[in-house]
């Protein structure tokens, strides 16, 4: 298989196959990331997807879940991914998922029906960045999306039958301003019943726009024990049913796991427990992050 760029893949998919579909990302505009800034945007040709299959099934007797790579695949027109989907039921019958990124304006660029035939295909669980709740914070990371967009085509999806990962990002709204995005956040979750919620801290990479902010002043990053103490914020106002809490990305300062509500209360004595351990005092800082 070839892979251009670096890959990306969420934690929950260390196991599953990965198939480059795109390099780099479509949007590539959010202020906070650098993951895609060395590549130019463009599609594998369905000639190469077909060649990396064809080489995986020499190497993989079974395979059920199939991850495409890169930053947001499902910025593919329906009909390419349909395409996609067929190559991969040929090659691998018993997969059963087929998951990717996805954006909120990707989402929007399809139709009822499509994202309809596109579930019936086996497309199922898409990573959503969705990182904050709140208007202000995502126009600052310049997301390219509103809440209520995200509402309303996450709605659609919904509708589709096709389940959603929520991407969220500790410590984005900057100093002071943690319990307000949890308590948006939050509130959004409960709106749109993502499957599963995968948490992870804001890292600031030099070259980034956000960089330059932090360098001038204009924003400043909350400290460790402000990302920790939202995050139990965010824990206790989510309001959904057995509901998986991912919170082990590598950026998190204390790395919690579990189902949503029956363990909302262990989560957080964990990240109490975390706090204690680390210590007030270095807790008043803000750790530096090298790497996703």
């Amino acid at each position: 298989m070839r892979y251009e760029g670096t890959t990306y893949r969420p934690p929950p998919e260390a196991d599953s196959f990965l198939l480059q579909v795109t390099v780099g990302c479509a949007h590539n505009q959010c202020t906070f990331c650098h993951m895609y800034r060395d590549v130019s945007f463009r599609r594998i040709p369905m000639d190469q997807i077909e060649e990396d299959l064809r080489e995986a099934r020499g190497i993989y007797s079974k395979m059920e879940r199939i991850f495409l790579v890169n930053g947001d695949a499902f910025v593919l027109k329906a009909e390419t991914l349909a395409s996609i989907a067929g190559k991969i039921r040929f090659y691998f019958p018993e997969c059963r998922t087929i998951t990717m990124y996805a954006s909120i304006k990707d989402i929007r660029a399809k139709t009822d029906q499509e994202l309809a035939d596109l579930r019936r295909l086996g497309i199922n669980d898409l990573y959503v960045g969705v990182e904050s709740g709140w208007d202000d914070v995502l126009a600052h990371i310049n997301k390219g999306h509103t809440i209520e967009e995200a509402r309303h085509q996450l709605g659609r999806l919904h509708r589709a039958g096709i389940n959603h990962i929520a991407n969220l990002m500790l410590g984005v709204a900057g100093a002071g301003n943690g319990m307000e995005n949890a308590r948006l956040t939050a509130e959004f979750l409960n709106q749109t019943a993502p499957c599963l919620i995968w948490v992870g801290t804001l890292a600031i990479f030099e070259g980034t726009e956000l960089y330059a902010e932090m360098e001038q002043g204009v924003f400043v990053s909350a400290s460790e024990m402000e990302i920790l103490e939202e995050e139990k914020e965010l824990i206790r106002n989510i309001e959904l049913d057995n509901v998986r809490f991912y919170g082990v990305h590598p950026t998190n300062a204390v790395r919690v796991s579990g189902v949503l509500p029956r363990d909302k209360q262990r989560m957080i004595d964990a990240i109490d427990n975390g706090i204690e351990g680390y210590g007030e005092e270095a807790l008043s800082a803000t750790f530096h992050r090298e790497s996703l």
